[in-house]
């Protein structure tokens, strides 16, 4: 059985949440945002009770790491017209997210394209967000961080040195599909997240995709230490590739993320990146038949569905078929350990919650 939270209600209390943990009205409207698009789109694993743990975590709430400052200024720098140079100062994720994404999508326009690069930065949740409303607003958007921990063993590897480490990528093919096209991943089998989301909800992990302690696999996700990459070398060359764009950034070394900082001058920090394109920025104008640039997407998402694979899920799908079920449902959904969860943060920050009021399904 699953419980109908109304928005209203989901927004206030963390809102209230994230206010009384000293945040600015406008990071606090920002995590609220996020949180709400990953719970109306089906996310589990990064929705506004993940963020809340992960602040008590390695955030504002950990009063030896704070690796979250609430009202932190960004330093803005543009070497290049479009592309600019962020130091977050450990800002709210979500807050800097938001602004890095409307900025590049200014420029892109512009520009045909667009990077902000996020230095000593804080982990902004559900990176597929970020991209999907930049391609609902008609842009190719791609965004990736590096973990606020190292919990990814490399392939072949012993020990965890990598993050988990997302990629997210976005494409506007409302028109020819539907519904953006979003492609985000854990370049781990599954994310911490959902390792959390898993232990909550009392199942058990997918084998293979984490080890305990000693190295040994396990499927209990309270035993779960460490994560290990998908596709073997694929996933581990992805998340590679996160680390060293964090490296050209100014990023920290992966181990000492999530540390508490100490006088060596190592910074303990993720790091953040966004690229978006306007479509006009790829358009050679020779499409096949007399096509034009949406007309020639859509023949090639028919093309690809065709022959057969008719009943292929397309990326973002699921995500597209759980909004619908949130706006169905008239309200976000989530499980009864969820609820129980979103009541210790009301009786936390002092925002009432009767949830016995509330709509079930399923």
């Amino acid at each position: 059985m699953n419980f109908v939270l109304p928005v209203e209600i989901h927004d206030r209390i963390i809102r209230s949440a994230y206010l009384k943990r000293g945040f600015t009205d406008d990071e606090s409207d920002a995590a609220v945002r996020i949180g709400r698009l990953a719970s109306w789109h089906g996310i589990k694993t990064h929705n506004a009770i993940k963020a809340l743990h992960l602040d008590d975590d390695i955030g504002s709430g950990n009063k030896y790491f704070q690796g979250c400052v609430p009202g932190a200024i960004v330093e803005k720098k543009a070497k290049f017209e479009a592309a600019q140079q962020w130091n977050a100062n450990r800002k709210l994720g979500a807050a800097v997210a938001y602004d890095a994404m409307d900025t590049a999508m200014q420029l892109a326009e512009r520009f045909g394209v667009a990077t902000i690069a996020v230095d000593d930065a804080y982990h902004y949740l559900w990176g597929g967000g970020y991209v999907m409303e930049a391609a609902q607003k008609g842009y190719i958007a791609y965004t990736n961080c590096t973990s606020g921990r190292s919990e990814v063993i490399p392939f072949q590897g012993r020990a965890a040195t990598l993050g988990t480490n997302p990629h997210s990528w976005a494409l506007p093919t409302t028109d020819a599909v539907g519904f953006p096209i979003v492609m985000d991943w854990a370049t781990s089998i599954i994310a911490f997240g959902k390792v959390q989301s898993l232990a909550r909800e009392g199942k058990p992990l997918p084998p293979g995709a984490a080890v305990d302690k000693n190295g040994n696999p396990t499927t209990d996700p309270n035993k779960a230490a460490y994560l290990l990459p998908f596709g073997g070398h694929k996933g581990y060359g992805l998340a590679l590739l996160n680390e060293l764009f964090a490296a050209f950034t100014g990023g920290a070394i992966p181990t000492r993320r999530g540390e508490v900082p100490t006088d060596d001058g190592e910074k303990t920090t993720c790091n953040l990146f966004f690229l978006v394109i306007h479509p006009e920025a790829l358009s050679c104008n020779a499409f096949s038949c007399g096509r034009d640039q949406k007309e020639n997407v859509k023949a090639v998402l028919k093309d690809v569905l065709g022959h057969g694979n008719e009943s292929c899920l397309l990326p973002g799908q699921v995500e597209a078929e759980a909004a619908r079920e949130s706006e169905a449902a008239g309200g976000l959904i989530f499980t009864s350990a969820e609820i129980e969860s979103l009541k210790t943060v009301a009786a936390d920050c002092d925002a009432a919650f009767d949830s016995s009021s509330l709509k079930t399904i399923g």
